[in-house]
């Protein structure tokens, strides 16, 4: 079910700089980034040289050690979720060095209301929407699912230790084969099945961050909302929205990972690698895009240069002994800015054409008045 695609419109990136840690502090790490959020410029200068110029990057949004949660919850993630609550799909992904925030971001501490991240900000804004509503019937649906070592794993499956298949259908594109899906009446169900996932997901501890997510998670919430339209018939309308916590990047010698932990550090980079020229193939036009490099690639299909409503933060931590890191995850966001999605609402295309006609006569009206 999808309409007829509308313009084009660039992925919303935005930047997110955390402060300084403890341990950066007692090690004397100076800050080397700059923030002007007025005109959404980051500053980033080298600490081991003198003479080199400092290197500059604007963004749609930026926001520095200052900002709170709720600050880009609402300025760059609700306009995201009333679309897919309109019957577009939706992505926001956090992207980033290991230990810059990513996961406090996107799901941040849960018990203290003002630290909540963006994912269980979303589920209140979703049953907000859906308590004010009295015209429209919804139906809302979560899975939640884990890419670890490039092994596809459903973190709400009771088998753990069965693998997922990726396949492909000409009307909704890459979809999990078998992926369980739970239908949620309320933000405490849908919490209770987000932490049963969280229960399953594949953590660990590296010199560079004690609770590292050694996994990409993607938790999908569908909604679903049927109405009476003009001719009196029943409409529905389809939106989905995936909520990613990407694993970190990382550097061996930094994380000090080895054994398993190498391991799985060698896989994250890899599928980030597959990411980042996926990425530069949007960007560069070419006629070839390496969706099928990996299977965190795939799923994001539809998200990078697709037919989704997508935001990126890039995460960055502001130390020295950082510099390269942020420095590549800023020119990963710099080049990410410039893909091209075209969103659609996903519909009945009977009910698309009836929304062109109805739009087309109120511009009609509106140029006659």
């Amino acid at each position: 079910m999808s309409s007829k695609s509308k313009k084009a419109e660039c992925i919303k990136v935005v930047v997110r700089c955390r402060p300084l840690n403890q341990k950066e502090i007692s090690g004397n790490h100076e800050s080397i980034v700059k923030m002007d959020i007025k005109v959404g410029q980051v500053e980033i200068r080298n600490p081991k040289s003198t003479t080199e110029p400092a290197r500059q990057f604007t963004f749609d949004s930026i926001y520095d050690w200052n900002s709170t949660q709720s600050d880009i919850f609402v300025e760059t993630f609700q306009g995201l979720l009333d679309s897919v609550l309109s019957g577009f799909n939706g992505t926001i992904f956090a992207y980033g060095q290991t230990g810059t925030g990513k996961t406090f971001t996107m799901e941040g501490k849960r018990s203290d209301a003002e630290l909540r991240g963006a994912i269980p900000r979303s589920f209140e804004h979703i049953y907000k929407h859906i308590a004010r509503t009295t015209d429209q019937q919804y139906l809302v649906r979560a899975s939640y699912l884990e890419i670890y070592q490039e092994q596809i794993r459903d973190l709400l499956s009771k088998d753990q230790n069965k693998r997922l298949e990726l396949r492909e259908r000409p009307d909704t594109g890459v979809y999990v084969k078998d992926l369980l899906s739970f239908v949620t009446k309320s933000v405490k169900e849908i919490e209770h099945v987000m932490n049963v996932g969280n229960q399953n997901r594949s953590v660990g501890s590296t010199n560079m961050n004690e609770h590292s997510s050694r996994s990409h998670a993607i938790f999908v919430i569908t909604v679903e909302c049927s109405e009476d339209g003009v001719d009196g018939k029943n409409h529905i309308r389809v939106g989905k929205l995936n909520l990613v916590d990407l694993a970190g990047s990382e550097r061996q010698a930094k994380s000090g990972a080895s054994g398993e932990r190498l391991k799985e550090a060698t896989k994250i980079n890899l599928s980030l690698s597959a990411l980042g020229n996926v990425i530069s193939a949007l960007v560069g036009g070419t006629s070839h895009i390496p969706y099928r490099d990996s299977k965190l690639t795939r799923l994001l299909e539809d998200s990078l240069g697709g037919n989704a409503k997508t935001v990126m933060v890039a995460n960055i931590g502001p130390a020295s002994y950082n510099f390269d890191e942020t420095l590549t995850t800023l020119r990963y966001a710099n080049r990410a800015k410039n893909i091209q999605n075209k969103p659609k609402i996903n519909e009945d295309p009977k009910d698309a054409l009836l929304r062109e006609f109805q739009e087309e006569i109120a511009k009609y009206v509106s140029n006659v008045t």
